[in-house]
């Protein structure tokens, strides 16, 4: 299972029930877990039908993507590998290589998924030449299952040092006197072992050079990510179709991953019931859906490795007029943050001013009192990536960058709201929704 903000608050959910619901038997992993606390007890489960049976039929219009996905090929992946050696000589002063560890930039470069561990597997991109991976020798054969093109493959035994050998590699391409550039999620570990074998070189941040390959989406990417947020709403479309009062946020949940599993995705989902909603990240505590209280999902899934990141708000029963205020207000935020992203030559931290306004005008305010955390964050191959629509950020907006767009209402103890959609910086100087469309109202909340 995929760790995440989302699955962490799953798992504390689990510590915090104590009998196990009667809606499955065998379990189906986090969803399917302990309902019960010393708060409130869960009536009988009735509707909600068991695994092995049929989903409410709404379900029934989900089907899987299939054609319409098409993998990035490996032409694409060398392509990224010539942009960064691009970037790298272009850089004052140049890089003279590019350091990368297990994780989604190794993906993005090689198409290789390699789940990370206390042994080094690095991929080394010099400014110049060919790359080449280094890699436990008893794991080569499973790298080279994954290797898109023939990249040379460097191993180490168990008892000798990886680092020595990265420190050679090194050597061979004249680079130890330069400028490595180090990917932003390497373990220290990584770096640490790798620069105590080349003291000569100057290690250094690969942003300039990871950031820039990934933060501009292609055509491609952009099909992809429309897809995964395609997929989202129309397996949403039908959760919410399906709501009935006491059903459970865990049952929900279920609903979701069995949507997404049906359309042969795999969802990442919240979901948050009435004044629970407030906690924009989410509690541990079991909730019961009643009549009038507002429902929050906030999730996505993936399309060849890309991720949608949606979240939507509708109430079980009639909207009170406060409800129907705090949607109008982040929806007009929403907008103020398109309209923003579309401003030539305006910054990161200009659309979150823009939409934070909003909110504050509406009497939301001030500063992060009540809309608590910034407007949106870069999404590609990781839900969260950078650059990050925060207030202060002056990074210059470029065509192909894409954000979430998520302003909220946090009300402790009452209410909390947030509408999140994805968009894109278009080649043209607009901006444009990756996802379907904006959320219409709390009674409809899916275009």
């Amino acid at each position: 299972m995929k760790i995440s903000r989302r699955n962490v608050l799953k798992i504390g959910a689990m510590g915090a029930a104590g009998a196990t619901l009667g809606m499955a038997g065998g379990g189906h992993g986090m969803a399917m877990a302990t309902q019960e606390s010393g708060a409130a007890k869960a009536p009988p489960q009735t509707t909600l039908q068991p695994c092995e049976e049929k989903l409410p039929p709404p379900f029934a219009s989900l089907k899987p993507l299939g054609k319409r996905a098409q993998p990035v090929g490996d032409d694409e992946f060398w392509g990224r590998i010539v942009l960064a050696q691009r970037l790298m000589s272009d850089a004052k002063p140049q890089y003279a290589a590019l350091y990368v560890t297990p994780g989604t930039s190794l993906y993005y470069f090689t198409g290789i998924r390699w789940w990370p561990s206390e042994r080094l597997l690095a991929l080394l991109i010099p400014r110049v030449g060919d790359p080449t991976i280094i890699c436990p020798a008893f794991e080569e054969g499973r790298l080279r299952e994954q290797l898109r093109w023939p990249i040379p493959v460097r191993v180490w035994e168990e008892d000798a040092s990886p680092y020595a050998i990265a420190g050679q590699w090194l050597e061979d391409r004249r680079s130890r006197t330069g400028r490595v550039g180090v990917e932003e999620t390497t373990r220290f570990a990584f770096l640490d072992g790798v620069r105590r074998t080349t003291r000569t070189i100057e290690y250094i941040c690969g942003d300039p050079i990871t950031v820039g390959c990934r933060s501009q989406k292609t055509s491609h990417e952009l099909d992809l990510m429309k897809l995964s947020c395609e997929a989202t709403c129309n397996v949403y479309r039908a959760v919410f179709a399906s709501l009935h009062p006491g059903i459970t946020d865990r049952q929900v949940s279920e609903l979701l991953s069995r949507g997404f599993q049906q359309m042969e995705l795999s969802g990442d989902v919240l979901v948050l019931f009435g004044k629970y909603a407030a906690q924009p990240h989410g509690t541990k505590q079991p909730q019961i859906l009643r009549e009038g209280d507002l429902v929050l999902i906030d999730g996505g899934t993936t399309v060849e490795g890309y991720q949608s990141d949606i979240t939507r708000c509708t109430v079980l029963g009639t909207p009170p007029d406060k409800l129907k205020r705090a949607f109008d207000l982040v929806r007009k935020a929403q907008d103020a943050a398109l309209i923003t992203l579309a401003t030539e030559g305006t910054t990161c931290g200009a659309v979150d001013d823009a939409a934070r306004a909003v909110i504050t005008a509406g009497g939301y305010g001030p500063g992060y009192k009540y809309f608590t955390h910034r407007v949106g964050h870069g999404i590609g191959l990781d839900g969260h990536e950078q650059p990050y629509l925060v207030h202060g950020n002056k990074v210059a907006l470029q065509p192909g960058m894409t954000f979430s767009n998520e302003p909220g209402i946090y009300v402790p103890g009452d209410f909390g709201l947030r509408l999140e959609d994805d968009m894109v910086v278009s080649e043209t100087g607009g901006a444009d929704l990756l996802t379907p469309g904006f959320s219409p109202s709390l009674e409809k909340p899916l275009a």
